[in-house]
């Protein structure tokens, strides 16, 4: 039986794991390796899966409930992107709001599946527009028990990427390096950013290395970690947009995350990750915003004009997920309306996450 190099690449909501993995699976393509990708999340249709999948890679998912909590369904997923033929590699991205991944999954991975998968350091992405707030004791946006989780994630990581490092000026860059590296003591702080590339080389580096990782099993607070999940608002929205005229899909997406952003902001409450996907026909498209104070951006452009598109919302965020359900519908409505189309809703999920309950937990390392 082959073996296949497993990589999980964990990090908090918004941090860019999904824009990593599929910068990766392109470097490695380039190699002529064979790629598989896992996406994860709480809920079903999920937008990463739809993204990737729209740039061509071979995706199997885990839906409604993270890797932690349904291990057998990852090791399943891996093994169907097996069928018409064995990827050299599998790239998996968890739930951004959990952690304890190496007690729940590295270790288990290892330990139950190491014949068939060589399992890489775990590498954690840091999200620098909380990071630096939460690492230096400021208000951070998110209440304690949310932090908790965001640090605990850095804790068990074997590695670090700073990721985004070219939105940054190098003073606050260095800054920041020096913040994670005196916090995390004696882990490995990279730089990196998913959008240039740049970096990357030192992060295929990285997850060439073999030896002794996979070992930082956390000591933690179950209660914390779960209260702290269940503080975030999750919503997960597939909508079909039409008008009788042409529209700028990339401008409709944006369009919906900046109003959001508008009406979220003026209730005053943290956004850990909004993010659109359009797709229409080969052609796909994806804005986000990963925190309340940063503008929405447009990180995967569709360059197409339409009139009609599949639009899905994803929203991760500090509100009771009620309310985050009407300002959804209300930002969709009201950009929809600019370009004169109208907006049908297909599915909407709207929850707050359980209480983890891990499938395996291992308390000692291989």
């Amino acid at each position: 039986m082959t073996t296949i190099r497993f990589i999980l690449v964990g990090g908090f909501l918004g941090a860019g794991k999904t824009s990593t993995i599929a910068r990766l699976a392109r470097l490695y393509e380039a190699r002529g390796l064979k790629v598989g990708v896992v996406t994860n999340d709480q809920a079903t249709d999920l937008v990463d899966t739809q993204t990737l999948r729209a740039q061509g890679f071979k995706v199997g998912e885990v839906a409604g409930s993270c890797f932690c909590c349904n291990f057998n369904a990852l090791t399943n997923a891996a093994e169907d992107l097996c069928i018409n033929g064995t990827p050299d590699v599998i790239l998996a991205e968890p739930v951004g709001s959990c952690t304890d991944l190496v007690a729940t999954v590295v270790q288990p991975m290892m330990q139950l599946f190491g014949l068939r998968f060589d399992v890489a350091p775990y590498g954690v992405i840091l999200k620098p527009s909380h990071g630096k707030k939460i690492l230096s004791g400021t208000q951070g946006g998110f209440s304690p028990k949310a932090q908790y989780i965001f640090k605990k994630q850095l804790e068990e990581a074997d590695f670090i990427i700073i990721n985004r490092s070219d939105e940054l000026a190098k003073d606050r860059l260095d800054e920041l390096t020096s913040l994670v590296a005196t916090q995390s003591l004696g882990v490995p702080v990279l730089r990196t950013s998913a959008k240039t590339g740049a970096g990357f080389e030192t992060l295929l580096e990285m997850l060439e290395q073999r030896g002794d990782f996979g070992r930082r099993i956390l000591d933690i607070d179950y209660d914390i970690y779960a209260e702290g999940e269940a503080e975030l608002g999750w919503l997960n929205m597939s909508t079909s947009v039409s008008s009788q005229n042409a529209f700028s899909l990339d401008n409709l997406l944006v369009d919906i995350v900046d109003k959001l952003r508008q009406s979220l902001a003026a209730n005053d409450v943290e956004t850990a990750h909004l993010k659109t996907i359009g797709l229409r026909e080969g052609f796909s498209g994806v804005a986000n915003l990963i925190a309340s104070d940063l503008p929405a951006v447009l990180s995967l452009a569709s360059g197409c004009y339409t009139k009609t598109s599949e639009v899905f919302v994803n929203a991760r965020v500090a509100m009771a997920p009620e309310d985050l359900q009407l300002h959804v519908e209300s930002a969709l409505k009201s950009a929809c309306e600019r370009i004169d189309a109208a907006a049908t809703v297909r599915q909407t999920q709207s929850f707050r996450p359980g209480r983890p309950v891990p499938t395996h937990r291992m308390t000692v390392a291989t």
